[in-house]
């Protein structure tokens, strides 16, 4: 439950953020200078509350969540929550700070994508759930939409085989009981 509620504190500050980004852009456009500085204050008030909020729970999945993970699932589940808050970081900061974050969601990703992949079945929706992230990650963050798409479609050609495969099996079962009445 916990990890929804600070989904939550983030996801309004996020959405505060791009609004706010957004106002601040037509302002400037108009040459509204009093304006722009308002909220621009009030924009990086927002950055410091995502920062220390994010930072908070870096520590934490670090500290103890991760380290405590006793099986794919958790593991996968506390990595790529690693990644999304690191994600969330390169949203908004610029220059090395970004270019920090970036790469630290990649890593996160990564060791995530590698336990899901021997771990977790390609129809598992924490998987399915990091390829989303990771691919929204590669489009917003890093700019590459083919990049992107490509994991995307990996992630949803390999469950639609998967599924493929069980439908069979419990296809054959069926003929296989038919064929013992």
């Amino acid at each position: 439950g916990n990890s929804i509620a600070y989904k939550n504190v983030i996801g309004a500050r996020r959405a505060s953020w791009r609004i706010i980004s957004s106002i601040e852009q037509k302002e400037e456009s108009r040459g509204n200078d009093a304006h722009v500085a308002t909220i621009r204050e009030y924009r990086s008030k927002i950055e410091n509350e995502l920062s220390s909020i994010c930072d908070g729970i870096l520590k934490l999945l670090d500290s103890k969540l991760i380290g405590a993970a006793s099986n794919g699932d958790s593991k996968v589940f506390y990595l790529k929550m690693k990644g999304d808050y690191y994600r969330y970081l390169a949203e908004f900061k610029i220059a090395a700070e970004r270019k920090e974050a970036a790469e630290n969601t990649l890593n996160a990703y990564k060791a995530a994508q590698d336990i899901a992949n021997a771990e977790l079945a390609p129809t598992h929706p924490i998987r399915l759930g990091l390829a989303l992230n990771f691919s929204v990650f590669y489009y917003e963050i890093l700019s590459s939409p083919d990049r992107a798409c490509n994991l995307a479609k990996q992630a949803f050609d390999e469950a639609i085989a998967e599924l493929d495969t069980l439908g069979e099996e419990s296809y054959k079962d069926s003929t296989l009981i038919k064929s013992l009445v």
